[in-house]
C-alpha cells in the first residue's frame, strides 16, 4: 500500500514536470508554422527530457494501479496540474492568482486526504462480460471521438478533451485488470491491446481539441473524464474500498481534488 501511494504520488510529479518542461520548450521556441514548427520544439531537450518524465510517469502510474484503488490513483494522476502550476511560475514566469494557490493547495489536501482514507484495490480478476464490457467501451469511444471531431466550436473542444480523457481512462482501467505484466502474458491478453487503442484514441483527441479551441476547456473536460468515470467503475465494479469508516473522508478528498485540478485546468498542456 505504501510503496503504490508513493508511486502514484511519483506519477503525478513526473507527468507535472514533463508538461511544465513541454510547456516550456514551446514558449522559448519562436513561432513556427507545420511540421517543421512542430519538430524544432519536440526536438529540443526540455521536450525530450519532458517525454523522459512521461514515461517515467506512465510506469509510475502502472506500478500505483497493482496496490491502490482507481480512484485514488485517478485523482492523483489530475493532480499533476498543480505540480505543472507551480513550475510555471520560474520557467515560464508565470503569476498565479490567489484563486489559483488555492486550488493547488485544494490539490494537496484532497490528494493527502484520499491517501489516508484508500482502502486495498478490488481483485483484479474480472470475468468475460466486464472485458466484453470493455471492447464495446472502447469501441463506443473511437465512433464518439470522431463525431465529436465533426462538430462546431466550442462543443468540439469539450468533446474531444472529455473523449481524451475517457480514452485515458479506459487505459487505467485495461492496465488494472492486467493479472501479469510480463511480455509472455501481455501479447496474450486483449486489455492490453484494448489499453493501446484507447491510447492512442485519447492522445489524437486531446491533441485535435487542442489545436482547435481552449486549453482551459479541452483540459477540464479531460481531468473530468479520465477521473470520475474510471473511479465509479472501481467502485461500483471492481471493488475498490476505503478504510472502514472512512469512505466520507476519501469522496470528500476526491471531489476536492478533480476540482482544484479543473481550476487549474489551463496548466494542463503546453499552448
Amino acid at each position: 500500500m505504501i510503496s503504490s501511494l508513493f508511486a502514484a504520488f511519483g506519477a503525478a510529479v513526473s507527468f507535472g514536470v514533463a508538461s511544465a518542461l513541454q510547456a516550456y520548450a514551446a514558449r522559448t521556441e519562436p513561432a513556427g508554422s507545420g511540421l517543421a514548427g512542430l519538430l524544432r520544439v519536440v526536438l529540443r531537450w526540455p521536450y525530450l527530457l519532458g517525454l523522459v518524465f512521461d514515461l517515467a510517469g506512465f510506469v509510475a502510474e502502472i506500478v500505483a494501479l497493482r496496490g491502490l484503488p482507481l480512484f485514488a490513483v485517478q485523482a492523483a494522476i489530475a493532480g499533476s496540474l498543480a505540480v505543472t502550476a507551480v513550475l510555471a511560475v520560474p520557467l515560464l514566469s508565470v503569476r498565479l492568482s490567489g484563486n489559483e494557490w488555492i486550488a493547488v493547495a485544494g490539490v494537496c489536501v484532497g490528494l493527502a486526504s484520499i491517501g489516508f482514507s484508500a482502502g486495498a484495490e478490488g481483485a483484479p480478476t474480472v470475468g468475460a462480460a466486464f472485458r466484453w464490457g470493455l471492447v464495446a467501451a472502447t469501441g463506443v469511444l473511437v465512433l464518439a471521438a470522431l463525431g465529436a471531431n465533426r462538430l462546431p466550436n466550442p462543443a468540439r473542444c469539450s468533446a474531444l478533451g472529455l473523449a481524451g480523457g475517457l480514452g485515458f481512462g479506459i487505459v487505467a482501467i485495461a492496465a488494472r485488470i492486467l493479472p501479469d505484466l510480463s511480455p509472455a502474458h501481455l501479447v496474450r491478453d486483449p486489455a492490453a491491446y484494448l489499453a493501446i487503442v484507447a491510447g492512442v484514441t485519447a492522445f489524437a483527441s486531446f491533441t485535435t481539441a487542442l489545436q482547435t479551441g481552449a486549453v482551459a476547456a479541452a483540459t477540464a473536460a479531460l481531468v473530468l473524464g479520465e477521473s470520475v468515470v474510471p473511479a465509479a467503475v472501481g467502485v461500483l465494479l471492481l471493488g475498490d474500498t476505503t478504510r472502514p469508516g472512512y469512505w466520507p473522508v476519501a469522496a470528500g478528498g476526491f471531489a476536492l481534488a478533480v476540482v482544484s485540478a479543473v481550476l487549474l485546468a489551463r496548466f494542463g498542456e503546453p499552448a
